[in-house]
């Protein structure tokens, strides 16, 4: 049982450091188009030129900096939550496992006196060799 434990967790850690990986990729490759292709500087531009296509441009950065740090907060509580709960469920697969092992040897003690009781009585009630007639 511990060698699956362990297996799910390396699993779970090789996942995670993929994951931050791919982020970090795609990071490097937004910010590499967007210094090549000046993004800011065209979205400058656009609005420039087009002041009365987005009025509210200063909210919209502020919230999408606010929904970032609050999702941030939201995802890492989330976490802690999950850690939580694995380790309560951890706890009581184990709890189980001891208590099907304690009812398997429990069983099996059991099933060994029964034997030996049969053994017993069977050896009791056995007639001493009768003899046959012919």
């Amino acid at each position: 049982m511990p060698d699956n434990k362990q297996k799910n967790t390396k699993s779970q850690a090789a996942d995670a450091s993929r994951d931050l990986v791919i982020i970090g990729v795609i990071s490097v490759v937004i910010f590499i188009l967007s210094y090549f292709f000046d993004i800011f500087v065209f979205i400058v531009r656009f609005l420039e030129k087009y002041p009365k296509k987005i009025i509210y441009i200063d909210e919209v950065v502020t919230i999408l900096l606010t929904l970032s740090i609050a999702f941030a907060i939201f995802a890492w509580r989330r976490w802690l939550e999950l850690k939580k709960e694995t380790a309560e469920r951890i706890r009581l697969q184990e709890e189980l496992t001891r208590i099907a092992d304690i009812k398997a040897e429990t069983e099996r003690i059991i099933s060994k006196q029964l034997h030996s009781e049969l053994e017993h009585r069977k050896h009791l009630e056995s007639p001493k060799s009768p003899k046959v007639k012919r």
